[in-house]
């Protein structure tokens, strides 16, 4: 397993001013997975694409936001933008199951009043975020799983999608490398198998509204070849996903077993409201503990001042933010 590192960018905020600092009305900050992104993996035209997809959907939120949206209605539709492009593993895009399907996951989480929703294993509904939040929104319960998500999403007149949509051809090329894998590898180097190594694309959203409100947003279409009903971090409120007003708000991406035993989201809302580290040191001690008992990934955070943190033990994330201080950047690599 490869030496986790871990890599932290600090995007501030809080803008100069003159002699005085200048409060950041509200702010946005997205990723699209993190994993082996080295510098040459990707070409300059496949390069463009990812930052092309995250500036759109950077830019979906932040009209939300500029109109004094609220923060809940930015993630959602930044996640949606990221969920109907298949360069992510989310919606469109989504890996297969060891069996050939594709079983997609999503939570989403109000800061105001902690009301949150969550949904594993749809297999129909074109945009999982939206499913998440109509569980949240009936208030009746959090999390809706398998066949009765895919009903409930008809139910309440989601759009819907033959499955066959969601399929690619790229998805359909590494399902039949990892069976290949499979094949060649021991069986107890097949029980413990995951696609830790290649790039993950599961997508997130956290934003602070001008009302002072934090959300956070996560989906995904899990691990290539995992076991049928797998569950990972992203459906898993406190996991995947989390977020308090006053505090911060989060989402996570990565190796998911390890960020559900480490409680990573709600992990790094603690150590801001109990040990009052500032974000950034919030985030790299999360994702140390993740590197530190096995597990690889990264998350983005944002606290109550607007002040956004990115954390990874992996060479890179596809991420970006915005704010009413700051134009939409991007970044892909570690070093960035």
């Amino acid at each position: 397993m490869r030496g986790r590192t871990v890599c932290a960018l600090l995007v501030s905020g809080l803008v100069m001013s003159g002699p005085a600092l200048a409060k950041t009305s509200w702010a946005m900050a997205i990723h699209g997975g993190a994993g082996v992104i080295a510098r040459g993996d990707l070409s300059a035209e496949q390069e463009r694409a990812y930052r092309a997809s995250l500036t759109a959907a950077l830019e979906a939120g932040a009209r939300v936001l500029r109109d004094g949206g609220a923060s809940l209605d930015a993630v959602e539709a930044a996640i949606r933008i990221l969920e109907d492009d298949p360069l992510f593993n989310a919606g469109r895009g989504s890996v297969f199951t060891a069996d050939g399907r594709i079983e997609m996951d999503a939570s989403i989480m109000d800061g105001h009043g902690q009301r949150a929703g969550a949904v594993t294993g749809v297999t129909r509904t074109k945009n999982p975020i939206s499913l998440a939040r109509a569980v949240m929104e009936e208030g009746r319960h959090v999390m809706l799983a398998g066949e009765g998500a895919d009903d409930y999403s008809v139910e309440h007149g989601l759009p819907q999608v033959d499955p066959s949509w969601f399929r690619t051809e790229r998805r359909l090329k590494e399902l039949a490398e990892w069976r290949a894998q499979q094949g060649n590898a021991d069986a107890q180097t097949r029980l413990r198998s995951t696609d830790a190594e290649a790039p993950l694309g599961t997508v997130g959203a956290v934003a602070l509204d001008t009302q002072g409100h934090l959300a956070a947003g996560t989906s995904t279409g899990g691990i290539t070849g995992k076991l049928w009903g797998r569950v990972g971090d992203s459906p898993i409120i406190g996991a995947g996903t989390y977020a308090v007003d006053g505090v911060c708000a989060v989402s996570a991406t990565g190796t998911g077993e390890y960020f559900i035993r480490a409680s990573a989201a709600r992990q790094v809302c603690d150590r801001v409201a109990w040990k009052r580290e500032k974000i950034q040191a919030a985030a790299d001690a999360t994702i140390a503990s993740i590197g530190a008992i096995g597990g690889d990934g990264g998350l983005i955070a944002l606290d109550a001042a607007g002040r956004v943190a990115f954390a990874m033990n992996s060479p890179g994330m596809y991420r970006g933010w915005i704010s009413s201080a700051a134009d939409a950047q991007t970044a892909i690599y570690a070093s960035e």
